[in-house]
């Protein structure tokens, strides 16, 4: 089994495993190799997470704060998105076609006494129960494949209502970020799962000394001494990743305003609605939109993210962009990778997701056996 301990971490962003026995009997449903072998496929949407927990504590504080972290806004897109979907269900109900989904994630509390709770809690280990009681830091535990294949199941769980309240106030965004990463490893199993396009991962190997995993059905669109291009066109969307470089200088390039004008000057040179109209160049939004920063860590290397919206400067189109500057400190270079999409009247949070599972595949010369 696999727990998930948050109780003494300090607030790094990437959420340790740690696999350990101590905690079998709070689930008591471990199989053998045999039986886990003939469990169903999960299923789902992308992005959807189950939680059951008892109907009166999911419409007082304690579901408010779920919400919170769950239903959250999806930063950079042009209108709310919720960082997940939301299923709730009561522990009493019928849960046969939910516990096959992808994501559970099962909340209780010992100072509740309804019936949902009891249900709850009648699962759990005495051992298991007095830990609980006793040590106010151990609220969270993780296990794998527990219903289905390729599925993760998260327990939350307290004394007192008010410390998992307090709990999940402060560790709701490494939640966020552990479910997220299972959502980018799902994706990149599926894009990836086919030989990418080798042509294009060729040519970075060889000319660039870098790497990025490219889904077949992205294509070339545009090859420049000092910028690439790549597109994936269908009817109603169009989902493009680009890569440029220069030399690297000093960290002030790493500051958002830097990595925007940066981005800002290489789509007017190389970016257009149509080649053919010299001012229907990308531009970054600023006039209804705010551009979002965050230090994160691609491949153990210190990257700075930015989120915000594009726009053509003759305004005929726009939609969310992401992006990253990363060094490549052996050859001497910054890069700045984007995916940027077009989807007008479509829900974009998915979208973004898979642009960012490729980005996140991205690889410095460093990383490379040349």
């Amino acid at each position: 089994m696999t727990v998930l301990y948050l109780g003494h971490y300090s607030h790094e962003r990437i959420i340790m495993k740690y696999s350990i026995f101590i905690f079998i009997s709070i689930l008591g449903l471990l199989t053998s190799c045999n039986e886990k072998d003939n469990l169903p496929k999960a299923s789902g949407k992308p992005g959807e997470i189950v939680l059951i927990i008892d109907s009166i504590q999911w419409k007082g504080k304690l579901g408010s704060e779920l919400k919170k972290i769950f239903r959250a806004p999806v930063p950079g897109l042009p209108q709310d998105e919720p960082m997940f979907t939301v299923i709730w269900a009561h522990p009493e109900r019928n849960m046969r076609l939910l516990t096959q989904l992808k994501n559970i994630v099962y909340v209780f509390t010992l100072d509740q006494n309804t019936r949902g709770s009891r249900r709850l809690k009648g699962e759990i280990s005495p051992e298991t129960l007095k830990r609980i009681q006793q040590d106010t830091s151990f609220f969270l535990s993780t296990i794998k494949d527990e219903f289905a294949k390729g599925q993760e199941v998260m327990y939350l769980f307290s004394a007192t209502e008010q410390n998992l309240i307090q709990q999940l106030q402060k560790n709701g965004h490494k939640i966020i970020d552990y479910f997220n990463n299972l959502e980018r490893e799902r994706l990149a199993k599926s894009l990836f799962n086919k030989q990418s396009s080798e042509g294009i991962a060729a040519t970075l190997r060889r000319e660039q000394k870098i790497e990025i995993s490219v889904p077949p059905t992205y294509k070339l669109a545009d090859k420049q001494r000092d910028f690439l291009w790549l597109r994936k066109i269908e009817p109603d969307t169009d989902k493009d990743i680009f890569i440029t470089w220069k030399p690297y200088e000093s960290e002030y390039q790493f500051l958002p305003d830097s990595i925007i004008a940066w981005r800002d000057a290489t789509a007017k040179k190389y970016l257009f609605e149509d080649p053919k109209n010299p001012i229907s160049y990308l531009v970054t939004e600023r006039e209804d939109a705010d551009v979002l920063s965050e230090q994160v860590s691609i491949n153990k290397h210190f990257a700075m993210e930015v989120r915000g919206l594009w726009r053509t400067n003759n305004r005929t189109m726009g939609g969310p962009f992401l992006g990253y500057a990363i060094a490549d400190e052996p050859q001497g270079l910054i890069y700045y990778i984007e995916g940027f999409a077009y989807a007008p009247g479509r829900d974009k949070r998915e979208f973004i997701r898979e642009l960012e599972t490729i980005l996140w595949s991205f690889k410095t010369s460093a990383d490379i056996k040349q």
